[in-house]
């Protein structure tokens, strides 16, 4: 069986994942809520941006080996409606006030961290070599994410609130990334990619452990909202599309 359709859908997972959460950051330019901030999550953009862009180019290679045709990183990032993007659903929820923003990024880097590391371990050389470089700095993510929703949530009783209530607001989107799938698994059996089901322990753990140190609680839902992995995504990713690729559409060949 020829697994490269496989493999080019788990991929852009990845590389979607990363360039939609880079957009929504890239908002916060000149509106963050301190300099250091507005720089500081500007540089996390970047770094996904960076990462986004050695998944679509492995992503391409891979297509043109079983569809004649290598599509480029632009083309894989521009010129694509929304149904074709396989983003997982958190990332595309919008930026809010900053504690939704902080909330959301914890829940991704969370997951992230524990993604990459075990994707390093990948038979695949170029996916082990991709998770190796773009891990060292999710661990800074990581860091920083956690980092804040603790100074918030156990910050003014104002600061408390809006971090509660965003952890509760995005909860039903962050179960998503450790719900399993039948094409990420039949990859993981030949040692490509990871079950994402076996992450959940650590996740949960990871997630409940700051959000304790947080005084913040575990939100209650157990239900999870879930659809990416098809195309099937909220209505604001059609919004985020319209306005990241304008340009491209417009101006056919544009370079980024």
């Amino acid at each position: 069986m020829n697994s490269d359709p496989l493999l080019f859908d788990y991929l852009l997972r990845l590389a979607d994942s990363d360039l939609v959460l880079a957009q929504q950051l890239g908002a916060w330019v000149g509106h963050g809520p301190v300099l250091e901030e507005d720089i500081a999550s500007a540089n996390v953009g970047l770094d996904l941006l960076g990462q986004a862009r050695m998944w679509f180019g492995y992503a391409g290679e891979i297509e043109g080996r079983f569809a004649g045709r290598a599509r480029s990183e632009d083309e894989l990032a521009f010129l694509r409606d929304s149904g074709a993007f396989r983003n997982v659903l958190l990332v595309e929820q919008p930026n809010g006030d900053y504690a939704h923003t902080i909330a959301r990024q914890f829940y991704f880097d969370a997951w992230h961290q524990l993604l990459l590391d075990a994707l390093a371990r990948s038979s695949d050389p170029r996916i082990a070599e991709i998770a190796a470089k773009g891990g060292k700095e999710v661990r800074y993510h990581l860091e920083r994410s956690s980092g804040w929703l603790v100074r918030l949530g156990d910050g003014t009783d104002e600061s408390r609130r809006r971090m509660q209530a965003a952890c509760d607001d995005l909860w039903m989107f962050a179960g998503e990334l450790v719900e399993p799938d039948a094409a990420g698994n039949a990859l993981a059996g030949e040692g490509i990619a990871c079950d994402t089901e076996t992450l959940a322990p650590a996740w949960r753990a990871r997630v409940n452990a700051v959000l304790d140190e947080a005084t913040l609680a575990v939100p209650a839902l157990t239900w999870a909202q879930s659809g990416s992995k098809r195309g099937v995504h909220t209505e604001h990713l059609s919004h985020l599309l319209a306005e990241m690729q304008v340009l491209q559409r417009s101006y056919p060949g544009a370079r980024w």
